[in-house]
């Protein structure tokens, strides 16, 4: 009885996911023609910032402004205030059970886009995928180099809510005329010392999203 009741939530919640992406839409093509923060209902609090397109995984996806736990519920979010493709390092969230399910079968090396509102179009190569614990880590913004990071809960599989990991794919531009190493000291933050599973040389971090 409850693997079924958790099967008919699990149903709803994606149900409402994919929904949301439609009515977005609307809104991103309003974000394109010039309008600031187009609402994509009149009672939002977030709208449209860039557009994620993952061909090889068939995920086309609408980024929202922020990624507080409401409007994740709706699409991946923006955490912090770094559009991808700009100086610094960029995280967009979301949840691992709709919209970024699809990142356990990303893999270093794959490639996909992100459009932004101004119609700029930017490629990106995933250079790692890691597994933190966001209580002992947090990811570094304070650093130069252009850095993307999707970031969802992990395990994929559980049926619990919240928990302490994170699975982040690791991007960087593809017009980089050479491949990072695997977290070369850049992208994420060890807040504990050296206890963390990975860690940099940064001098603050972001907020940790609400996935």
């Amino acid at each position: 009885m409850l693997a079924a009741w958790h099967g008919l939530a699990a149903g709803a919640i994606m149900a409402k996911a994919l929904l949301a992406q439609y009515l977005l839409q609307d809104a991103w093509d309003a974000a394109q023609a010039g309008e600031a923060n187009p609402k994509p209902w009149p009672w939002a609090d977030m709208w449209p910032v860039a557009r994620l397109r993952f061909e090889s995984r068939g995920q086309d996806l609408i980024v929202l402004s922020d990624a507080t736990g409401r409007s994740l519920a709706f699409g991946p979010g923006l955490s912090g205030d770094i559009l991808p493709g700009e100086p610094g390092h960029s995280v967009v969230a979301g949840h691992r059970d709709t919209h970024f399910s699809f990142l356990e079968e990303v893999r270093p090396g794959d490639r996909f886009s992100v459009e932004l509102a101004d119609g700029v179009r930017r490629a990106f190569r995933v250079i790692d995928v890691a597994i933190v614990d966001s209580s002992t880590t947090r990811i570094n913004t304070a650093m130069e180099n252009r850095i993307l990071s999707l970031v969802t809960c992990y395990p994929f599989a559980s049926v619990e809510p919240g928990g302490p990991l994170r699975y982040v794919v690791i991007s960087q531009p593809d017009v980089e005329p050479e491949m990072r190493d695997a977290l070369s000291g850049f992208d994420l933050l060890d807040l504990a010392g050296g206890t963390g599973i990975l860690h940099a040389r940064a001098a603050r971090s972001g907020p940790t999203p609400a996935i």
